[in-house]
């Protein structure tokens, strides 16, 4: 049995939420494994220990649709990030697996250790991946190099090549038992709460609208707008009642709307180019896509709310699996579990 060192970027919920299904494969699977988590803290509570906490090199979102480069670029510590870079001890782990995580990635490079992607970013920088119309070369070259590795293996909306495989769908979403409740469930966590609930009402006071922003702290209620802090339990429980989720264009939300036969509808980041490459592959498979709240966006939010149809998905549960594979080719020799994929 090996010690793993499994790395994660923290920033955003995706990562961690992914993490909640594979940490307990892996430790099964191993002597030892050890947790490090980079970026903010998170806004999910974590059930397992984290041994190492990083700072990174994460960002920070904005309030009108992108992310806020200045305050990324200020509390960003350069001396610190490359601190945690020669000092993680990489060389001491029979595997590293590294979530679009930099600072492990980085001090594998640095010591010439094998570093294993395991990751959607992966699987977006994969040549039979969906592209969007308009390249971005520079941010294409930010996800290519944030985070280096020897070895990919990543998560997609659908399983476009070998290597490729369908979303982690964690239990606690496979568990839930949708139903339509009537309300819309929003999470844009690039806008304020201020300019959601202006835009929504501004949309239609007839809907309901059930809001998680990331720059609320408090529950608020403004006519058929409610607006509740990031919470885990309760976004789960306003998802699954969900008449629909209107969301930006990440991975784990889109792909735990499209699981549960909710309608979507999403709104990539600004100067985001992982986003603008999800979006493109959603839009492939038939969900619709905004840029933004302007009012020339507006008519296509309004068919949707109006349209009933949703894109059929086949997301089934193969995680052990692909735990199971990775181990099997990145430690030959070692006995792992039994799942084929």
């Amino acid at each position: 049995m090996s010690r793993i060192l499994y790395a994660i970027q923290g920033t955003g919920n995706g990562h961690l939420s992914r993490a909640l299904d594979l940490v307990p494969l892996l430790q099964a699977r191993c002597s030892q494994l050890d947790v490090l988590v980079s970026g903010p803290p998170a806004d999910l509570p974590l059930p397992f220990e984290v041994r190492y906490h990083a700072q990174g090199m994460g960002f920070l979102f904005g309030k009108k649709g992108g992310i806020n480069f200045v305050k990324t670029f200020w509390q960003f510590n350069s001396a610190k990030f490359l601190h945690e870079i020669r000092h993680l001890p990489v060389e001491s782990y029979d595997l590293v697996i590294s979530d679009f995580e930099p600072v492990s990635s980085w001090a594998c490079k640095l010591r010439q250790v094998p570093c294993v992607a395991l990751s959607h970013q992966s699987a977006v920088l994969h040549p039979a991946a969906p592209r969007p119309d308009r390249e971005d070369p520079a941010g294409r070259a930010v996800l290519k190099h944030y985070a280096p590795s020897t070895a990919q293996y990543g998560f997609h909306f659908r399983a476009y090549a070998p290597g490729i495989f369908t979303p982690v769908i964690r239990q606690q979403v496979r568990e839930l038992n949708p139903v339509n409740e009537g309300h819309y469930t929003v999470y844009l966590p690039a806008y304020e709460e201020k300019i959601l609930v202006e835009r929504l009402q501004y949309l239609s006071r007839v809907v309901r609208w059930e809001v998680f922003s990331k720059h609320s702290v408090a529950p608020a209620e403004y006519g058929n707008v409610r607006v509740w802090p990031v919470s885990g339990s309760a976004f789960l429980r306003s998802l699954a009642g969900s008449a629909g989720v209107l969301c930006g264009a990440g991975f784990e939300s889109p792909a735990e709307a499209l699981f549960l036969g909710k309608k979507l509808l999403v709104m990539p980041m600004k100067q985001q180019y992982e986003q603008q490459c999800n979006a493109a592959a959603l839009a492939k498979m038939g969900v619709p896509v905004i840029k933004n709240f302007k009012d020339k966006n507006l008519d296509r939010v309004d068919q949707w709310l109006r349209q009933q149809e949703t894109v059929p998905v086949d997301y089934p549960d193969q995680t052990a699996a692909i735990i199971d594979q990775l181990l099997r080719e990145q430690l030959p020799g070692e006995r792992v579990g039994k799942g084929e994929l």
